[in-house]
């Protein structure tokens, strides 16, 4: 039996911190009755097995706490915890922090560099964010989704843009949808199209899945139009449609589902 599923402990999630983060996150707002309960349980659950620490004096509050994991397991909320087992800590600092990067070229030369950073995920290790980032909703990329849907992909092995997938889903079909919608991306960029997917999802295939699940919640608008395939292989993995989800809220009955 893990330890966060006992029961008998207080509640670290109290009503006014719970109330505070939804009224924070608009990306909730969408949830049925069901699913939100869901996530409040859930979140729970996760708070009970990670350990937040507070960088640069910054003082961690449990309203912090809270709109971090309800993002964290907003992800996971039809894939469950056991999705964020083999590491423990999150490391809040208060802007965004720096990072010392080394390399080594082919003549055997190693090269220091530093990189200023809004979020961090490491294999096996915690996963880091900027408090100031992750705030701030108004700009259309969420450091919260995009880091811990770094951590699914890292769930069997450095991240490569295929997190282990659920039961049913094919990963040669994943592969292929994917591989096919990154080459589309590029050739948009280069054409100054899809301008509602940040650019950095060029960098690589596992950027590429991070950035798509913040746009999945985010735009999922957007993303059904121009990438309809990848979305759809998104809302299987995920278990949720939130194109369906905004447009049922929009005229407030019940929409097709592309699941």
């Amino acid at each position: 039996m893990r330890w966060w599923r006992t029961g008998g402990t207080p509640s670290l999630l109290t009503d006014a911190s719970w109330a505070a983060a939804l009224q924070a996150l608009p990306v909730l707002r969408c949830l049925n009755p069901s699913d939100a309960t869901r996530l409040r349980g859930l979140s729970e659950q996760f708070l009970r097995s990670k350990v937040f620490e507070g960088a640069q004096e910054l003082v961690v509050t449990d309203r912090m706490r809270a709109e971090v994991a309800a993002q964290a397991c907003l992800l996971i909320l039809h894939l469950g915890l056991d999705y964020y087992t083999g590491w423990q800590t999150i490391i809040l600092y208060p802007g965004d922090f720096r990072v010392v990067r080394e390399s080594i070229d082919e003549d055997g030369i190693v090269h220091h560099w530093t990189e200023e950073l809004s979020g961090e995920s490491w294999e096996q290790g915690p996963v880091i964010l900027s408090w100031e980032a992750a705030t701030n909703t108004a700009s259309g990329i969420n450091i919260v989704l995009h880091e811990f849907a770094h951590k699914l992909d890292m769930r069997a092995g450095a991240a490569n843009g295929c997190p282990p997938l659920r039961p049913g889903m094919s990963v040669q079909e994943w592969q292929a949808v994917f591989t096919d919608a990154y080459a589309h991306f590029q050739t948009a960029l280069e054409h100054d199209e899809m301008g509602w997917l940040d650019d950095y999802a060029a960098e690589s295939p596992a950027e590429f899945f991070a950035v798509l699940s913040e746009v999945f919640f985010l735009r999922p608008r957007d993303f059904l139009q121009d990438l309809p395939m990848a979305y759809k292989q998104l809302a299987l993995f995920y278990g949720q449609d939130p194109h369906a989800a905004l447009a049922a809220e929009v005229v407030g009955a019940p929409q097709p589902s592309v699941l």
